[in-house]
């Protein structure tokens, strides 16, 4: 971007409503530096102060595009000794500003207890938006279904195998794709566990280095998962975000629905049985309304059967 265009920017973002008072929580690149918005960029330089997770990890950033904001270290293991002075600051009218080392504050990084407390003291708190693991991983997956883009964060799992499993039991039992994070170094042990607990059919995307020159994102059943990362030398370099595909419908339910679908096909349209269907049981409205086909099919054919001299 040219000077002149940033200028341009600069006094576009200007005219905007930047109060005092205020803590900004701004979302930072999480690999690529050109994904820094320029409303984020605009607040990192009016903000009197930057509390930042790693000031040694944010300054190159900050470097970057120019902002000599001052850094204030803020993160889990001072949060709470920290937060008196940063509320001191907000009370005098001043702006702070919110980073975490890469993404967005207070989602599987430090910052939620300060934003608490910067709302009980009655100053606003600002979102800035921008890059997240969590949804560039759900976006390269493909396993949110378009009639139902529900998912599920998780974070990351307990780092031992007993805890893990009882962990993913609870989360991987959910219709709904579930998004985890893992570090390089216990990516195998959850990956045999993921294929204990899930079984080998169940799929997975594995994406690492997001947006990142070396980014990999691949999907595929838990079976072939294991032999994937061994198969790649630099696969267990860098922090993984992982999608699990949505639990599938258990026999019981199975039967459940099929009932409540029989029922209401007697009154109803395939498309509106599986929307009543979908919205009384939480299940995919697509898979519904094509067990609703196949049940008015199967009973037409009963019928005709019956009526066959």
């Amino acid at each position: 971007m040219s000077d002149s265009s940033v200028l341009a920017s600069d006094n576009a973002l200007a005219q905007q409503h930047w109060p005092r008072h205020a803590l900004y929580v701004v979302a930072t690149p999480i690999g690529n530096r050109a994904d820094l918005s320029p409303r984020a960029r605009y607040a990192l330089q009016i903000a009197d102060v930057i509390a930042a997770e790693d000031t040694r990890t944010s300054r190159p950033l900050l470097d970057h595009w120019q902002i000599d904001t001052p850094l204030l270290a803020t993160h889990q293991h001072n949060e709470a000794s920290v937060t008196p002075a940063i509320l001191q600051r907000l009370e005098a009218g001043e702006r702070v500003a919110l980073i975490s080392d890469a993404g967005t504050p207070a989602v599987s990084d430090p910052g939620a207890r300060l934003i608490r407390a910067v709302r009980q003291a009655g100053w606003r708190v600002i979102p800035l938006p921008g890059p997240s693991a969590v949804l560039a991983a759900l976006m390269a997956s493909g396993l949110a279904a378009p009639d139902e883009p529900g998912f599920a964060f998780a974070g990351f799992a307990p780092s031992r195998s007993q805890a893990r499993k009882a962990w993913l039991q609870r989360w991987a039992s959910l219709p709904v794709p579930v998004v985890m994070f893992e570090s390089p170094h216990r990516l195998s042990a959850m990956l045999r566990d993921l294929l204990s607990v899930c079984g080998p059919e169940r799929e997975l995307t594995l994406a690492r280095e997001l947006t990142k020159r070396f980014e990999e994102i691949v999907t595929l059943p838990l079976a072939e998962a294991i032999s994937w990362l061994e198969a790649h030398s630099r696969g267990a370099q860098g922090e993984f975000a992982l999608v699990l595909a949505p639990a599938p419908a258990t026999p019981q339910a199975t039967t459940d629905h099929d009932r409540l679908l029989v029922a209401l096909l007697d009154r109803l349209s395939v498309r509106d049985a599986a929307k009543v269907a979908a919205q009384a049981t939480g299940g995919s409205r697509q898979e519904l309304y094509q067990r609703a086909l196949a049940l008015r099919d199967s009973k037409a054919g009963a019928a005709q059967g019956d009526a066959t001299p």
